[in-house]
């Protein structure tokens, strides 16, 4: 499967955004999906994951209540809407495709993930 991200920006500190992640090639109802970061000097982590059918979603404790992961497999395109953003919260922005999990679940570890995006730069200005 093939991953393109999208919707990144430059945003002030309190503002929102919305990534989109677009996916092409095998099934993509069959995958969980799941958002990482990265910052400048820093290892990627884990933002959120949601399950094949979008009724099981995790977070980070760092986004939980500012962050929402969502899907529309008919689209074959997973979101993440980003409100009351900080300047911490700037990075890079990845989407990943996990088909290891089992269809109730998703992972956290971007160990689990098979397919990735190649980024989207998010900029948080205090």
């Amino acid at each position: 499967v093939q991953l393109q991200a999208s919707g990144g920006g430059l945003v002030q500190a309190g503002g929102s955004l919305r990534l989109s992640c677009a996916a092409s090639g095998r099934t993509f109802s069959s995958y969980a999906m799941g958002w990482f970061r990265q910052a400048p000097g820093k290892e990627r982590e884990f933002v959120a994951a949601i399950n094949w059918s979008g009724g099981s979603t995790g977070y980070a404790d760092s986004v939980k209540g500012r962050f929402t992961i969502s899907r529309d497999n008919a689209k074959n395109t997973v979101y993440l809407q980003m409100n009351s953003l900080k300047p911490e919260d700037t990075a890079v922005y990845c989407c990943a495709a996990d088909g290891r999990s089992s269809i109730w679940s998703y992972s956290r570890n971007l160990l689990d993930y098979d397919y990735w995006g190649q980024g989207t730069q998010v900029t948080v200005s205090s």
